[in-house]
C-alpha cells in the first residue's frame, strides 16, 4: 500500500470518527423528515404538469373530434351543391384531421397512463413519508430518553462518589449537635436555683399546711395522748377533708 493511500486511508478514519461525535441522531432525523417534506411541493408541481398535459390532450382531442364532425357535414354539402373541387378540398382536410385525431388519442392514452402513476407515485411517496416520520419520531423519543437515562446515570454516579453523601452527613451531625446542645440548656433550665428554690418554697408551704391542721387537731381533741408520731397518723381521707375546710377558712380570714 502506497504512502498516500495510507494517509487519505488514516484522515478518513480520523474524520469518520470525529462526526460520529458530534453528530446528533435527534437533529439529523428532524433534519430528513424537513427534507421529505420539503419533496411534497416540488412532486405536487410535476404531477400536476402531467395531468395539465393529459387535459390539454383531452381538450385538443375534443376539438378535432368536433373538426371531422364539421368537415364531413361540409363534405356533404358540397357534394350535393355538385362542388366537387370544393368537396375534395374538405376530404384532404378531413384525412388530416382524422390523422390528427388517432394521433392525439395515443398520445392521450400515455398522458392518462403517466398522470395515474404519477398520482399513485405522488401517494406512495406521501404514505411512505408520514410512515417515516412516524419512526422518525419514535427514534427521537427513544433518543431524548437515552439522554436522560445518561444524565441519570451521570447524576447517580456523580452522588455514589461520596461527595454528595459526605455533604448530607456533614449537616447531619451538625443538626444533632444543635438539637444535643438545645436538650442540655433545656434541661439546665429546668434544675436551675430558681426551680429548685420554687420546689423548696412548695414543700415548706406543705409543711406549714400539715402543722396548721395537726394544731386544728389537737384544738378539738382529735388527737390521742400519745406521742406526735402517732398523732400523725391519721387517714387519709380525714387529713384531706381538713385541709380543704383549712384552706377555705384562711381563705375567707384574709378576704375578710
Amino acid at each position: 500500500m502506497g504512502l498516500w493511500a495510507r494517509i487519505t486511508r488514516i484522515f478518513r478514519a480520523s474524520t469518520g470518527a470525529a462526526l460520529d461525535k458530534i453528530e446528533n441522531p435527534e437533529l439529523v432525523l428532524q433534519q430528513t423528515i424537513r427534507d421529505m417534506r420539503d419533496r411534497v411541493p416540488e412532486l405536487n408541481n410535476s404531477v400536476a404538469q402531467v395531468m395539465a398535459t393529459e387535459r390539454l390532450l383531452l381538450k385538443n382531442h375534443e376539438n378535432l373530434e368536433k373538426q371531422v364532425v364539421d368537415l364531413d357535414s361540409k363534405i356533404k354539402a358540397s357534394v350535393k351543391m355538385g362542388r366537387d373541387d370544393i368537396a375534395t378540398a374538405y376530404i384532404g382536410q378531413l384525412q388530416q384531421a382524422q390523422l390528427d385525431k388517432e394521433r392525439t388519442s395515443a398520445q392521450l392514452e400515455h398522458a392518462s397512463l403517466a398522470s395515474k402513476q404519477a398520482l399513485k407515485a405522488r401517494d406512495n411517496y406521501v404514505l411512505n413519508m408520514k410512515k417515516r416520520t412516524a419512526e422518525a419520531m419514535q427514534l427521537i423519543s427513544a433518543a431524548k430518553q437515552a439522554k436522560l437515562q445518561e444524565q441519570l446515570a451521570q447524576t447517580m454516579e456523580t452522588f455514589n462518589i461520596g461527595d454528595d453523601a459526605s455533604t448530607f452527613n456533614e449537616m447531619r451531625e451538625k443538626i444533632d449537635r444543635r438539637v444535643a446542645a438545645a436538650e442540655a440548656k433545656l434541661q439546665l433550665g429546668t434544675s436551675s436555683v430558681d426551680t429548685q428554690m420554687a420546689d423548696i418554697e412548695r414543700e415548706a408551704m406543705d409543711i406549714q399546711l400539715h402543722d396548721k391542721l395537726l394544731e386544728y387537731k389537737q384544738q378539738m381533741g382529735m388527737l390521742g395522748s400519745g406521742s406526735g408520731n402517732a398523732g400523725k397518723q391519721i387517714t387519709a381521707g380525714s387529713d384531706e377533708k381538713v385541709l380543704e375546710d383549712v384552706i377555705v377558712k384562711e381563705t375567707n380570714e384574709a378576704a375578710n
